[in-house]
């Protein structure tokens, strides 16, 4: 790595090397970390984790829940879709907002031209964007408002944010997530996701940025004055050791923070890719999202290469991952 790419940058547990230049296998790193893992749990999606302990998912399946055949991807990578050709072609929040109007109503980044499942939440923003809000005050606001539908696709701004000063970088995945899920902690959980992608693309160790995090990312939300009533629902993670929870005790539902907690449990737990995966679709519930978060992280950690060549092959639409992954590694880069 060229050292003139690397810029020292004040975090509150002092300086840090930052600003690590994604390459292309960065870029499919993502993409397909995450779609990958989406389309592992569409099949299951809703079934719950002791049903489908009586037939675990151990390879990619197809129809099921949706009906669809294997490899078929979901909301989740659809949307992430959108926003990594945002990226791809000149990064706005405009740009983001009108994709993901494309997306619902022309069938934008969809598997196979067709919208099967999407979030009430989600779909609320959208109709606020079809009507002229600005995409940073389309999302709601609401406490209740807090599924992990944001989460879900946030994954691709890493690359446009990675060398960011650190304030940047929260108001931007503040703003990203706010156009569809806009109470903060939505944003937050967004912001130690994106925080934890960077350590990875970094090439630090999982563990190593776990720990680390619990210093600077609680340090930052005191910083920015950040209720404590909402740093205490992530207690888990900056705080306790969540790779020691029981699972029994991991919940995989809709909800933002649950996502979030299982993503990290699963990274932890596993030491490869299909591992993780396959270990987040068969928490049961909200399986496609659980899935494509946790196969986000999975695919920055231990690259295209590590993901199952049959699984890639089976995937809806590889060859346009592909491509979309040279144009955005050639806008970032």
């Amino acid at each position: 790595m060229n050292s003139d790419n690397i810029r020292p940058e004040w975090t509150p547990s002092g300086y840090i090397k930052k600003g690590a230049k994604p390459n292309l296998n960065s870029c499919k790193d993502i993409l397909f970390g995450v779609a990958i893992g989406d389309a592992l749990g569409v099949p299951v999606e809703f079934k719950s984790r002791e049903e489908i302990s009586r037939q675990p998912v151990t390879d990619m399946i197809g129809y099921g829940t949706h009906n669809k055949p294997a490899g078929t991807f979901s909301d989740d990578s659809s949307l992430t879709f959108c926003l990594a050709e945002a990226i791809a072609s000149g990064f706005t929040l405009e740009g983001t907002g009108r994709n993901f109007i494309n997306w619902r109503y022309d069938n934008y980044w969809t598997a196979d031209n067709e919208v099967f499942d999407i979030g009430m939440t989600t779909q609320r923003a959208i109709d606020r964007l079809v009507k002229g809000t600005p995409p940073q005050h389309a999302g709601d606001f609401e406490e209740e408002s807090n599924g992990n539908g944001s989460l879900m696709r946030i994954l691709p701004l890493l690359a446009y944010i990675r060398d960011k000063p650190i304030d940047e970088r929260y108001q931007w995945i503040k703003q990203v997530s706010s156009i569809t899920h806009g109470h903060v902690r939505s944003a937050i959980a967004c912001f130690y996701y994106l925080e934890f992608a960077l350590g990875l693309l970094n090439g630090e160790e999982k563990f190593a940025v776990y720990n680390r995090l619990q210093k600077d990312v609680a340090e930052y939300l005191r910083l920015i004055n950040m209720s404590r009533d909402e740093t205490s629902l992530f207690d888990r993670l900056l705080i306790d050791r969540i790779d020691m929870i029981p699972e029994d005790q991991i919940r995989s539902s809709g909800y933002v923070l649950h996502a979030l907690e299982a993503s990290i449990w699963c990274l932890l737990n596993t030491n490869n890719y299909k591992d993780a995966v396959l270990k987040a679709v068969n928490l049961g519930q909200d399986t496609d999202t659980t899935g494509a978060v946790t196969g986000g992280l999975a695919g920055l950690l231990y690259g295209y290469d590590n993901i199952p060549e049959h699984w890639l092959s089976q995937l809806a639409r590889k060859n346009d991952i592909e491509d979309l992954s040279v144009r955005m590694f050639k806008a970032v880069k």
